[in-house]
């Protein structure tokens, strides 16, 4: 009896949830708010001090960019007409926007369907290729492959592979990625394609680049990475194997690297949003090494190395 009561009881989370809730509808009741529901709004704002953190917290992120580029991946007219859509579908948006910016993004939808292997946010999978090459497909990644007498060809339409290719075979397996076309053999090395740009690292063996856009070529050894934007070739850096690549082991290192690109990185794996309302932590220092599965968790130890206040929603942390 005793364990059945306690079930029933809300608790913290759940009341902060239901807070944040109702935040969202007075968010749009009060656009344009009657006498009576004003008089309602700091009737609720005085009844409990988590409803007036809960309604800051929906501002802040109203005003967000997150939101403003929900607003413009939307409606390409101006922003006001864009944001006054937007407004009347809030507590919608607010459900959707971890599918629309996390999740899933609708202006892949046509390279996705091309794609004979995907993996959502926080997922890795496994592939083996006709040719005997291993690959791993690394979180929101999207893969395909054509074998037959003339050519091996992979595309990696968005994301981050790594492959193991094998020798003495009678053709080189040819990757496309966006702007660069590799062409392998007996090699092991990892390419990611976000955003338009590419990225070639190289932990064994070489790889042979060819920019599409200029046909420019480069050849990628050993401890080697490079990338490769709409105007070519970058100049190659030095692989760092054990923090570059350690998401193949399902590890995500970082040395003192801005919390700012740890945040964006994290991003990739959580399957929601992680948003930092504080700028004075953008450029603290973080080093660590963590487990990419537990994204959330990573969150949670930088906010308790950076002193930095962590709130936690259903698909939604906020680091202040």
């Amino acid at each position: 009896m005793t364990d059945n009561h306690r079930s029933a009881e809300p608790t913290a989370t759940q009341e902060t949830a239901h807070a944040m809730e109702q935040a969202l509808d007075w968010l749009i009741l009060l656009d344009n708010p009657s006498e009576e529901q004003t008089r309602q709004f700091h009737a609720w704002l005085a009844a409990d001090p988590r409803h007036g953190e809960a309604f800051a917290r929906a501002q802040a992120i109203w005003n967000g960019p997150q939101v403003m580029e929900s607003a413009r991946r939307l409606d390409a007219t101006p922003r006001v007409t864009a944001l006054s859509r937007l407004r009347a579908h809030w507590k919608p948006l607010a459900t959707a926007a971890v599918l629309l910016l996390g999740l899933f993004n609708f202006s892949d939808l046509p390279l996705r369907l091309q794609a004979d292997h995907l993996t959502v946010v926080g997922e890795r999978q496994r592939l083996q290729l006709e040719d005997g090459s291993q690959v791993l497909l690394n979180t929101d990644s999207a893969f395909s492959s054509t074998f037959n007498e003339q050519r091996h060809v992979a595309r990696l339409y968005k994301g981050e592979a790594f492959f193991e290719v094998p020798g003495n075979r009678n053709l080189p397996l040819q990757i496309d990625a966006g702007p660069v076309t590799a062409s392998v053999s007996d090699t092991t090395f990892a390419v990611r394609y976000l955003d338009g740009v590419a990225q070639v690292q190289v932990q064994r063996g070489d790889v042979d680049l060819r920019a599409n856009r200029n046909d420019t070529h480069v050849r990628l050894s050993a401890g080697e990475s490079i990338r490769i934007g709409p105007n070519g070739f970058d100049r190659p850096a030095r692989l760092d194997a054990n923090t570059d690549l350690a998401w193949v082991q399902g590890r995500l290192v970082f040395e003192n690297r801005p919390l700012s690109q740890v945040l964006a990185e994290l991003r990739r794996y959580y399957p929601g949003w992680i948003i930092n309302s504080n700028e004075q932590l953008a450029n603290v220092a973080v080093t660590g090494n963590y487990r990419l599965d537990q994204p959330l968790d990573v969150v949670r130890s930088l906010a308790h190395i950076t002193s930095a206040r962590l709130q936690e929603f259903p698909a939604l942390v906020i680091l202040n």
